[in-house]
C-alpha cells in the first residue's frame, strides 16, 4: 500500500507539531509521500507564514524596506529548524527570494514560498527526497490547472522514489513562473500527488477529527461523520464546510482514492472517510448539514409563463449580460425565482431588472434580500420516506419561514431559503429533529 499524507499550517506551526507529525509518519511505513502546507499560527494572536509573506511583498511591490519583515519570517523558520536540531540552512533560499522580491517577482511566487520553504525542511526532518511542486505541478497560459500534463510529469517525477516532500498550494506556468492555487490549495497538492503515484489512500492531517454534521459555532458539539460520498462533500463544500478545499475531490475521484481526514493532535481518532461509493447504511437520515447567508431572491411572474417555449432562457440571458451566476432557479406554474450573491447582484440590480423585462416581458418583478440558503445533504434520504416533511415540521416548530425549498433529482440533498435572521435557528431545528431527537 501508499499512502499520501497531507498536513496542514496549523499541524507543521512550530517545531512541537513537526515532531507530533514525525511520529505519525513514521508509525506508518506506508505514509511515504509528504505534501506540507507553510507553518500556521501557533495561537491566536499570531500569524500565518502566508500572510506574513503577502505582507512583506506587498512592501517590496511598493519599493519600501521589507528586510525586517523578511527576518520576521527568517526567524519562523530557523526557530523550527533550530526546535528540531537539524543541520540546516536556509540562507541561501532566502537570498534568493530577496533577490526575486526586490525584482517583484509576483504575489503568487511570495505566497508559495511558505509551502517550498517548509517543504525543505520537512524533507530535512524525515530524510526524504524534496521536490519542488514548481516543477511537476502545471497551470495553461489561462492559468488554469493542467490535470493531464501534471500527472505525468508527477507520475514520472516520483516513480522511482521511494519517498518524497512536495510542498503544497503551486505550481508553475510553462516558462516557470510560479501560480497559486487558492487558499487551501495544499489540499489540491495532496490530491495530485495522490493520483500520480495511484495511492492507496489520502490522508490529509489537519486540527479537527474530521467532518462534524454541522457547525460547532452554531450547534453546540455536533456528532462527527464516519463516512461521506465525494457527491455528499460536494454539496456541503460548497455550501460552507471547510474541512477540505472542495477542488481536492476531483482528482482522487478520478482513481476511487479514499480520502481520511484525520487529527494530527488526536492520531488515535479515526476521523471521516471520503469515498465514491459505500453499502455501509450512514447512522443518521442525513450526512451533513451547511449553508450560507446573504443570497438574495428576483421573483418573476408572467401568466402562461409555462406555455412560452424559452422563457427560462431569456430571463438567465438578463444575468449572463451582467455577469452575475445563479445558485438555484425554483420554479412554479407562472412564477419563476432566480437565487444570485447579494453582494454581487446589488450594483447591478436594475439593469439585470431592466434586461428581464426587455428579453422575456414578464408581469411583475420582485425582489427580497437577506436570504440565506442551507443545505441538508445524505445518500439515507432517498430511502427515506418523509424526509421533506419532517424538515418543514422542524421549521415550523421553531418559527422559521421557509422562503424556497429546491430538492435535485439524485435526491441526495434539499436546498432550503430562509432569512437571514432566521439562519441559526433553522440549523438547530434541522439537527434537532434529525440528530438529537435519535441519540
Amino acid at each position: 500500500m501508499k499512502k499520501v499524507v497531507k498536513f496542514g499550517g496549523s499541524s507543521l506551526a512550530s517545531a512541537e507539531q513537526f515532531k507530533k507529525v514525525g511520529e505519525i509518519i513514521r508509525a506508518d511505513k506506508e505514509r511515504k509521500f509528504v505534501v506540507p502546507s507553510a507553518p500556521g499560527k501557533r495561537g491566536p494572536d499570531d500569524t500565518k507564514v502566508t500572510d506574513m509573506l503577502y505582507a512583506c511583498y506587498a512592501l517590496a511591490e511598493d519599493g519600501k524596506d521589507f528586510k525586517a519583515e523578511l527576518k520576521a519570517i527568517r526567524e519562523r523558520y530557523q526557530e523550527i529548524i533550530d526546535g528540531l536540531q537539524l543541520q540546516l540552512s536556509l540562507d541561501d533560499e532566502f537570498k534568493v527570494i530577496e533577490k526575486n522580491f526586490k525584482a517583484k517577482a509576483g504575489s503568487d511566487y511570495a505566497a508559495s514560498r511558505g509551502e517550498y520553504l517548509n517543504g525543505i525542511v520537512m524533507a530535512a526532518y524525515l530524510g526524504y527526497t524534496f521536490v519542488d511542486a514548481a516543477e511537476v505541478v502545471l497551470f495553461d497560459e489561462a492559468g488554469e490547472f493542467d490535470a493531464e500534463t501534471t500527472n505525468r510529469r508527477l507520475r514520472e517525477r516520483l516513480q522511482d522514489m521511494e519517498s518524497a516532500v512536495v510542498p503544497g498550494f503551486y505550481g508553475a506556468y510553462a516558462d516557470g513562473r510560479v501560480k497559486t492555487f487558492s487558499r487551501g490549495g495544499s489540499d489540491i497538492t495532496g490530491s495530485i500527488v495522490a493520483r500520480a503515484i495511484k495511492a492507496n489512500v489520502y490522508e490529509n492531517w489537519t486540527d479537527v477529527s474530521g467532518f462534524l454534521i454541522a457547525d460547532p459555532r452554531i450547534i453546540y458539539k455536533p456528532e462527527g461523520i464516519e463516512t461521506i460520498t465525494y457527491k455528499e462533500l460536494r454539496e456541503l463544500s460548497y455550501m460552507g464546510a471547510t474541512v477540505l478545499h472542495e477542488d481536492a475531490i476531483f482528482p482522487v475521484r478520478r482513481e476511487g482514492i479514499p480520502i481520511n481526514i484525520r487529527n494530527t493532535n488526536a492520531p488515535e481518532d479515526n476521523g471521516t472517510w471520503i469515498v465514491e461509493s459505500t453499502c455501509q447504511k450512514p447512522k443518521y437520515v442525513i450526512t451533513g448539514i451547511a449553508g450560507k447567508k446573504g443570497f438574495c431572491s428576483v421573483n418573476i411572474d408572467k401568466d402562461m409563463m409555462n406555455a412560452e417555449i424559452g422563457f427560462g432562457r431569456k430571463v438567465l440571458q438578463a444575468f449572463e449580460e451582467n455577469g452575475i451566476s445563479f445558485e438555484h432557479v425554483p420554479s412554479g406554474i407562472d412564477t419563476m425565482t432566480v437565487f444570485v450573491h447579494q453582494d454581487e447582484f446589488m450594483h447591478k440590480e436594475q439593469q439585470v431588472v431592466s434586461a428581464i423585462h426587455r428579453l422575456a416581458e414578464p408581469d411583475h418583478i420582485e425582489i427580497e434580500g437577506d436570504l440565506a440558503l442551507i443545505a441538508v445533504v445524505g445518500r439515507g434520504m432517498k430511502s427515506t420516506r418523509g424526509t421533506a416533511g419532517r424538515i418543514f415540521s422542524a421549521l415550523a416548530h421553531a418559527n422559521v419561514n421557509v422562503k424556497m425549498i429546491d430538492q435535485g433529482s439524485s435526491e441526495l440533498n434539499i436546498i432550503i431559503g430562509v432569512a437571514n435572521s432566521d439562519f441559526e435557528s433553522a440549523i438547530k431545528a434541522i439537527y434537532d429533529i434529525f440528530v438529537r431527537i435519535q441519540l
